[in-house]
């Protein structure tokens, strides 16, 4: 096949597609991996989304699969890993951090041996702001990721490196994960797909209770079934670990062909802390609901009754230990404790109150973390569904977002834009971005679905039935494959 036709299959076919076309032998794994390498050497200078290289390792996978039976979901298909927590052997773990700069994995995590078993092909690390702790992604050790839809406003944090390669047709999935909306964030600032699903679905191996619940590892991508896809691959928990999701009895591949069943949906416009939402934001927001009511489904609106404030000022200080904490744990792995210099300041921020925290007040935050994940599933219990803003506002400006900032608690109230994706971190119910809006300049939107705990079908059958009826595949940004 032509360079030029393999590029065109290449970025107008998802994952689950070039997989498919693998194991038919209609193109082989070396050519995917060959033309997603020369993408990120044609598109990356231009977004910085690719921090570390991994050709070789993506070649010696494709020749395996070509070799093999491409039986795998997901054979031969390129992919990039986030530059934080996951480990896989041989490559560098650095979590944008210079403390970290000279680490390299020596083993596979848990999710990781997963995603080779599905067959993805490593072409890289994407980039990530250190230590994940942003809705943007400018470490100062890599340099600034940028959006692909705009060059002058974020791709989102903290899996801001996965979503532009994904925008931008680099790949057509990439690893996410999430501790206050950060697979959701990206998803809406680039026009992604981003699930956070059901705390437990996925096991976080080596970690077991990683933020108290509030972390969650997934993915981004362009289409419901390559998110579907990828759930299904990376689904499961190991014996022993704290939560335990009720599985779907059918994969979720399969669910997705299928119309929801008839749903009870609510739709949240105003923000909980009260303060203003975007026009257009709300706007789309409406239009996913009327979308939905016109299928048949059940729609009225809601107001969300959360203290929103006091509940970020819990969760932020409980990550500052849980932060604190990790930093000590990885002295024995670097040689020495954290020095001022060796992170930026807003982190080594996080690292000083968490070391300064009470014991018994850090205990109090968790229960009383628990307590409110218990009481904002409770209130959304009548509900299949529930629509809100992924974001209340457009995407940010570079910058907006400032890790070199001194003052903690300056820097968390930045964060007010992601209101609507953090409580469900602490509930630990599935909550998924779709493309379903645009603001008056041509930027994406994101409309967040949140559905029940350890029911990510209902989300996923309602998403597969909004990509038909709002189809969002025909936007593209102004850098792409």
């Amino acid at each position: 096949m032509a360079d030029q036709d393999l590029r065109t299959l290449y970025k107008e076919t998802d994952g689950v597609g070039l997989a498919a076309l693998v194991r038919q032998r209609e193109v082989s794994a070396v050519e995917l991996a060959e033309t997603a390498i020369a993408l990120v050497e044609d598109l990356n200078p231009k977004l910085n989304a690719v921090i570390h290289r991994t050709d070789d390792i993506a070649l010696a996978a494709a020749r395996a699969t070509d070799a093999g039976d491409g039986a795998a979901p997901l054979a031969g298909v390129p992919f990039l890993l986030k530059e934080l927590a996951s480990s896989w052997a041989g490559v560098p773990l650095t979590n944008s951090s210079a403390f970290l700069k000279d680490v390299v994995a020596d083993a596979d995590s848990g999710p990781v041996k997963r995603i080779k078993a599905a067959g993805l092909s490593l072409i890289g690390k994407s980039n990530a702001p250190e230590n994940g702790w942003s809705i943007a992604t400018e470490p100062k050790l890599y340099g600034a990721t940028v959006n692909p839809w705009d060059a002058s406003v974020t791709p989102g944090g903290s899996s801001g490196g996965s979503a532009a390669a994904v925008a931008a047709g680099i790949v057509p999935i990439a690893e996410a994960s999430d501790g206050a909306g950060s697979i959701r964030v990206p998803a809406s600032c680039c026009g992604l797909v981003g699930l956070k699903p059901s705390r437990g679905r996925v096991s976080l191996a080596p970690f077991v209770d990683y933020w108290c619940g509030g972390a969650y590892f997934l993915c981004v991508s362009r289409t419901v079934r390559d998110t579907a896809t990828y759930l299904d691959a990376l689904s499961g928990g190991l014996p022993g670990e704290p939560y335990t999701p009720p599985e779907p009895g059918e994969a979720y591949a399969s669910l997705i062909a299928r119309p929801p069943r008839p749903l009870r949906v609510a739709v949240i416009t105003e923000a909980p802390h009260g303060r203003a939402v975007d026009a257009d934001v709300a706007a789309a927001v409406r239009a996913t609901g009327r979308t939905l009511e016109a299928q048949g489904h059940h729609v009225e609106p809601y107001a969300m009754k959360l203290d929103f404030d006091a509940l970020w000022r819990t969760y932020t200080d409980m990550t500052c230990v849980e932060t604190a904490g990790m930093y000590g744990a990885l002295a024995g792995l670097v040689g020495h404790e954290v020095r001022e210099d060796e992170v930026e300041p807003i982190t080594w921020a996080i690292i000083q109150r968490g070391r300064a925290t009470d014991a018994i007040a850090h205990a109090g935050r968790i229960e009383q973390l628990r307590q409110a994940g218990r009481d904002i599933a409770t209130e959304l219990a009548p509900y299949d569904i529930v629509l809100t803003p992924t974001l209340t506002q457009p995407p940010r400006p570079v910058g907006y977002y400032d890790m070199s900032m001194t003052d903690l608690d300056a820097y968390n109230a930045l964060w007010t834009d992601a209101a609507f994706t953090f409580p469900f971190n602490i509930s630990g119910q599935p909550a998924m971005s779709l493309p379903l809006g645009q603001t008056g300049s041509g930027l994406p939107v994101g409309v967040q679905l949140i559905g029940r705990y350890g029911h990510e079908q209902d989300i996923l059958q309602a998403a597969a039935l909004l990509e038909t009826e709002m189809p969002w595949r025909h936007r593209r940004p102004g850098v792409y494959a």
